[in-house]
């Protein structure tokens, strides 16, 4: 019985043994920071409402920029801008027509200044050889002569008073023709609108409707989490967030995306919090921990809500400023 006890004792003690040199040479796991990608999304919607009449991707599509997402009905602004087309050209042929009868009118305005110079130097002629009384030219004559050059200079007056209003109307016309280039130019704009493309490279977070459906004017029809709006957010203790300032870069890993990624941190909490219940585990629970951002480096491929381990700063592998 005594020697059994002993074999008891004896392998209790040689496990003991093991599990002691097991913690003490078997090679540790490093502390990470918990953490999760989170995207900002843009929401896309139409500026007026109408019928979905195209949807082009599907939720968690990967898009290139440019790609087209929704198209609306556009009957109606189409019509709208052919409206705005058949006006500017009525516009642009009548400001052709005003600029052609200022320049009629400015004609008219050279022959008749010629005529007036004619009758004034006539009348000039005639003056002193009446005063002479010398019979070379009578005073009927002479008066005809004055008479011609006071009507040629109201003439030339006359004139010039019907090239100012040509022009002004010439003007007016003109401007008429800018406000319907800039009134077709936004009905075309407006109706762009109605077609959407990608503005970026990214992924498809949802799609809220589909073709048939009518939407309100700016009511979401597709959201769009851009690569460059993706970051990760994670939780750094309150004794080392001295270590986190913002421009330092830090390193994470997650699940299927290949080797650590590097991230610049673009913001800090200014205020503590209890670790969330989203990274609760029985040694973090309790502390208070700061909210941390980075911008990857790389966010092509990384899918919010993914969980990442983030490698602390001051342990190996991890950048400073």
């Amino acid at each position: 019985m005594k020697r059994f006890q002993f074999v008891v004792v004896g392998v209790v003690a040689a496990g003991l043994i093991g599990a002691l040199l097991w913690r003490g040479f078997a090679p540790r796991t490093a502390d990470v920071l918990s953490g999760y990608l989170e995207g900002d999304a843009l929401y896309l919607s139409s500026p007026i409402a109408g019928a979905v009449t195209a949807i082009g991707v599907v939720d968690g599509q990967r898009v290139a920029p440019g790609v087209p997402l929704f198209a609306i009905d556009s009957k109606i602004l189409a019509a709208q801008r052919d409206e705005a087309r058949a006006q500017l050209g009525a516009n642009q042929a009548q400001a052709q027509g005003a600029q052609a009868e200022v320049r009629r009118i400015r004609a008219d305005l050279t022959a008749i200044r010629i005529q007036a110079a004619l009758a004034a130097r006539d009348a000039a002629r005639y003056a002193p050889l009446t005063a002479d009384r010398s019979g070379a030219v009578s005073d009927q004559e002479a008066d005809r002569a004055r008479s011609s050059a006071e009507n040629a200079a109201a003439q030339v007056k006359a004139a010039l008073e019907a090239v100012r209003n040509a022009q002004s109307t010439a003007a007016s016309v003109v401007a008429g023709v800018q406000r319907a280039r800039a009134t077709l130019a936004e009905a075309q704009s407006r109706l762009e609108q109605l077609s959407v493309r990608a503005p970026a490279a990214g992924r498809v977070d949802r799609v809220f409707d589909q073709i048939g459906e009518w939407v309100g004017p700016n009511q979401p029809i597709i959201s769009l989490i851009p690569d460059d709006r993706v970051k990760v957010r994670f939780f750094a203790p309150e004794d080392d967030i001295a270590l986190y300032p913002v421009g330092a870069r830090v390193r994470f890993h997650c699940d299927s995306c290949g080797q650590d990624r590097a991230a610049s941190i673009s913001y800090v909490s200014p205020q503590p919090e209890f670790t969330p219940p989203i990274i609760y585990s029985r040694k973090t629970r309790d502390r208070l921990v700061f909210l941390i951002e980075a911008r990857p480096d790389d966010p092509k491929g990384l899918n919010p809500g993914q969980p990442v381990d983030v490698t602390p700063l001051g342990h190996r592998g991890s950048t400073r400023p």
